[in-house]
């Protein structure tokens, strides 16, 4: 679906029911949500798209996979990619597809009568995901366009709202939402959005914007919460038994049934696998860069976890196999936190489809709250929170870091979790660090869908220097 005034209605999200007769129960409100939260692990949202946009461009990872076998993968990491390029289309259309259910949820809920609570719950959960896909956009496009409703989207649809009103719209839906979510969920709720989840993303969000005393309030809540901790082995948290664990703030919720292709579709894991024994393609790997990084910082432990090379056998026993030549690489590898032993593999869907993606943990937190405390003039405070994650990683206490230092653990504690290219581009490092790659400031923002400019006649304007 491209985004346009008529498209972009014209998704009936029900599947067989007719629009007309939806959102008229209480059980429509809650189906309407599900198909968000199912939509969340499409392949637009956790394949190449997400892979192409926010991690292949960074200095951590590289196309991967066979020589030759999806070569135009290579147009990311060289900054060479243009706007018709079709993996830019996909994370364009994948968001804006789910921003619409988001507002059919949104714009219907309030009409149908039933419990308020649950109705504010729900309404409260789809402005949350919302903001998390207009966070994904904004960020890679900047000014977008920024429907909020069904009623206004014909001409919403039309025009590049500001990224700073974006941002806006952004940080009141967060809000919103953490006003009405509960702290927690139990049984097959578990895994929903929840209160320290919009926490957690206004932080982020209020980092991005330089709003260090909004993000320490926001993390402050978070931490004295007592809600969250870190998984004691690193190794575990990225496995399928320690999902939706103490260390999980959101998490996209993936399933392998069976004989259930359909519920079985996530290919964030199998696009990255290590292919040559049955684990996925291979795409996506991990860069010399980024394992000098974990060299130089004598970062052995979380090496280990995130770097799968060929020849390594895993703490469940897999040898990880892999064919030679690998493009870009002399020694194959894989990215590790995509890794799902063969145990937890269901024959006949997806390689990995159980895996959740993990969108955002209590490490990542605690490194919020020291770059804001260091901003603050808190080196001692800043200290704290990142002994907590280097204390893990087994890496000595740093007493009074420097905020090069704070976006270095971030470096090292995300790798490979489709963070570091808007990381490097929010801190300005961007411009050093990939430019050996062919980055120059236009590539600070990616280029609009080409459809999109011509599917509104040009009322949507390219950005600079594409």
């Amino acid at each position: 679906m491209l985004f346009s005034c008529k498209k972009y209605l014209d998704n009936n999200t029900e599947g067989k029911i007719p629009p007309s007769d939806f959102f008229k129960t209480a059980d429509d409100a809650r189906q309407s949500i599900i198909a968000i939260y199912a939509k969340m692990r499409k392949w637009e949202m956790t394949a190449f798209a997400y892979i192409s946009i926010q991690e292949i461009p960074s200095d951590q990872s590289i196309k991967g996979g066979a020589q030759g076998d999806a070569s135009f993968l290579n147009n990311y990491d060289r900054f060479a990619y243009t706007s018709t390029e079709g993996q830019i289309n996909d994370y364009w259309i994948g968001r804006y597809q789910l921003i619409n259910l988001c507002n059919q949820a949104i714009s219907n809920i309030p009409a149908i009568t039933m419990d308020e609570t649950l109705k504010a719950r729900l309404i409260g959960e789809a402005k949350f995901a919302r903001a998390t896909f207009y966070f994904d956009l904004v960020r890679a496009f900047g000014d977008v366009p920024m429907p909020v409703s069904v009623e206004n989207a014909a001409v919403a649809a039309l025009t590049r709202t500001p990224a700073v009103e974006v941002y806006s719209q952004i940080i009141k839906d967060l809000q919103d939402a953490a006003q009405v979510l509960p702290d927690s969920y139990t049984g097959a709720e578990i895994g929903r959005a929840t209160k320290g989840a919009a926490r957690g993303y206004l932080a982020k969000v209020f980092m991005y914007q330089k709003e260090w005393d909004k993000v320490l309030e926001q993390t402050s809540a978070i931490i004295s919460s007592g809600r969250y901790s870190l998984e004691p082995d690193f190794y575990q948290l990225f496995r399928i038994s320690h999902e939706n664990g103490v260390e999980s703030i959101f998490e996209v919720q993936n399933y392998a049934v069976l004989g259930n292709g359909d519920l079985s579709n996530s290919q964030f894991s199998q696009v990255q696998g290590a292919s040559g024994n049955g684990f996925g393609w291979g795409f996506n790997a991990p860069s010399d860069s980024l394992a000098r990084a974990f060299d130089a910082a004598g970062d052995t432990l979380r090496k280990r976890v995130t770097i799968l090379y060929r020849g390594q056998t895993t703490q469940d026993g897999d040898l990880i196999l892999a064919p030679n030549p690998m493009e870009g690489v002399t020694i194959p590898r894989y990215n590790g936190k995509s890794y799902v032993p063969k145990k937890d593999q269901v024959s006949g869907v997806n390689e990995g489809a159980a895996q959740n993606v993990r969108k955002m943990r209590y490490a990542e937190i605690l490194l919020i709250d020291a770059e804001a405390k260091i901003n603050k003039g808190d080196v001692a405070g800043a200290a704290a929170s990142l002994k907590l994650v280097r204390d893990r990683a087994k890496l000595p206490y740093i007493a009074a870091p420097t905020i090069q230092q704070i976006w270095n653990e971030r470096c090292l504690e995300l790798a490979m979790e489709q963070d570091r290219f808007f990381d490097l581009v929010r801190t300005g490092q961007a411009k050093n660090v990939l430019a050996p790659l062919g980055f120059t400031d236009i590539n600070s923002l990616f280029p609009i869908p080409q459809a999109v400019i011509d599917i509104t006649n040009g009322t949507i304007k390219q950005n600079p220097g594409y």
